[in-house]
């Protein structure tokens, strides 16, 4: 045995995901989880196919056809038709799209850095030194 209960793992867990539901929670009015995602994936990637998209976001096509749809009517995505094949499109972010990921990140950071300065200095140490170990979990 290790010295970590179950319980302690569950605890851990459900902590984390508290956490990441207070920091999505933070940003732009009137838009999807999955909408949010898409640009997020978009400022991240680039320009990418609507199937590459769905396949990100674990979702049937149809569903993330809705999703662009909503997207572009809102002027935050276009879609192209790509280079090496005039049948198949391209989406990409527009500069309204950016703007909504920078806003977003700004709401994002302004409400962890609130968190943050909660925190004792030997409490803020103690969360410094597990990131390493975070980020290793995360890209499992």
């Amino acid at each position: 045995m290790d010295g970590h209960s179950d319980n302690s793992d569950v605890e851990l867990r459900l902590a984390l995901q508290r956490l990441v539901r207070d920091i999505r929670r933070n940003r732009e009015a009137g838009l999807s989880d999955s909408q949010l995602a898409v640009l997020f994936h978009l400022a991240k990637r680039g320009d990418l196919f609507p199937s590459e998209l769905a396949e990100l976001e674990s979702i049937a096509p149809p569903s993330i056809n809705r999703t662009l749809n909503g997207l572009e009517s809102a002027g935050l995505v276009e879609r192209r038709p790509a280079d090496d094949d005039g049948r198949r499109v391209r989406v990409r972010l527009t500069d309204a799209g950016r703007a909504v990921i920078e806003q977003t990140r700004r709401l994002r950071d302004a409400w962890f850095s609130r968190r943050l300065e909660e925190l004792s200095p030997a409490e803020r140490a103690s969360l410094d030194a597990i990131v390493p170990l975070l980020r290793r979990l995360a890209e499992q």
